[in-house]
């Protein structure tokens, strides 16, 4: 399962420590104009190294488009790119051989293929993302034809709370001014300073991103088995480090009555459209046309510098191991690309499917 979609369909490829990874797009129609910029302007987004709270991992992540885009427009057919693994230093990973690290993967790739690649995590590394990110900036290309914006920002780190309220796609934009992707720019601060502290201490964190889609017409997503909001989760539980997804007001909706939660409905400019966005901008499965609001819950990364316990898969004797490598004390920050691009892939793939995007208006 390394493809996802039925219309617009992403395949990513490669493993952390090995030449390089990527992605390979098939069903984007043609004549989408997209520049190499345009994809690599969202790579810089996540790329490792940015600041003192990030891996140190020193990659360029420059994209190469192997095939699909002739003279910055799209053929119709696969588009390869490929992205190259430049700075590997696999030897932190020597004692790693036979030791699954808590909190990762090592432990079930290892029960389910008997076999895997033990530097950085192999194909379960976060390292995987970028081919996704290269993704969702094709995906994100073809959603602006019907002018559709996809923007993420953090709101939560470690219990820190950002206070901050958007009105307009133009008001996210503060979370490319912040280091920790946060528009509160106290709490981002204030977040900055809790990961410095947790990295002196060879600890982690976790934390909370919203991703907003906004002006996707209503009617898209399917009623049953293809919901929108399914199809978001099922896309953003993808992701490693998520280990939750909320819609709208999410869980809140357990404590709230039904006249609390409901968006009563209005007309604006004689369309209908509701008062309210508690229900994160589906109903049924289907987008109202109010903006789609989704939060991803973030755990800790897991690989930490404090002693901790696991087994030797050969011996099976309890050992302990604190894990060396360079890595990220707090993964908030280079996941919101992330996360848009799956959720700019979906909706692609979605709209696609629906007749929302027609192909011969792109030429």
């Amino acid at each position: 399962m390394n493809t996802w979609g039925h219309i617009f369909r992403v395949t990513t490829w490669g493993e952390s420590h090995g030449q390089a990874v990527g992605a390979v797009i098939d069903g984007c129609p043609a004549g989408l104009r997209i520049t190499h910029e345009d994809i690599q302007k969202e790579l810089d987004r996540r790329r490792p190294g940015q600041s003192t709270i990030t891996t140190p991992r020193s990659e360029k992540d420059t994209a190469h488009i192997l095939s699909g885009i002739y003279q910055e427009k799209t053929l119709g057919t696969p588009i390869s790119i490929i992205i190259r693994n430049e700075d590997v230093d696999s030897r932190g990973y020597d004692e790693l051989r036979h030791v699954p690290r808590p909190g990762h993967a090592d432990y079930t790739f290892h029960v389910k293929y008997g076999w895997r690649d033990h530097r950085g995590g192999g194909r379960a590394s976060a390292r995987e993302t970028v081919a996704r990110v290269a993704a969702g900036a094709v995906a994100k290309k073809l959603l602006e034809h019907r002018e559709i914006r996809v923007l993420g920002h953090v709101i939560d780190i470690h219990g820190i709370q950002s206070k901050f309220v958007f009105e307009s796609p133009e008001d996210l934009l503060l979370a490319e001014t912040s280091i920790v992707r946060c528009c509160d720019a106290a709490a981002s601060d204030e977040m900055a300073a809790c990961i410095e502290r947790m990295k002196e201490a060879g600890d982690s964190v976790g934390g909370i991103a919203e991703i907003v889609a906004f002006n996707v017409p209503p009617g898209v997503g399917e009623p049953v088995f293809g919901k929108l909001d399914a199809e978001l989760g099922r896309a953003l539980m993808s992701i490693g480090a998520v280990k939750g997804v909320e819609i709208g007001v999410g869980f809140l909706a357990a404590k709230l009555k039904g006249s609390e939660m409901n968006d009563q409905f209005t007309t604006k400019d004689g369309r209908i459209e509701p008062k309210t966005n508690r229900a994160g901008g589906i109903l049924g499965g289907i987008s109202t046309g109010a903006p789609i609001i989704s939060r991803i819950a973030v755990k800790p990364t897991p690989s930490i510098g404090m002693r901790q316990t696991s087994v030797d898969l050969e011996t099976l004797e309890e050992v302990d191991l604190s894990v060396s490598g360079r890595h990220d004390p707090c993964i908030l920050p280079r996941i919101v690309p992330v996360a848009e691009a799956m959720v700019a892939i979906v909706l692609a793939d979605l709209m696609l499917a629906g007749g929302f995007i027609h192909p011969a208006r792109l030429l």
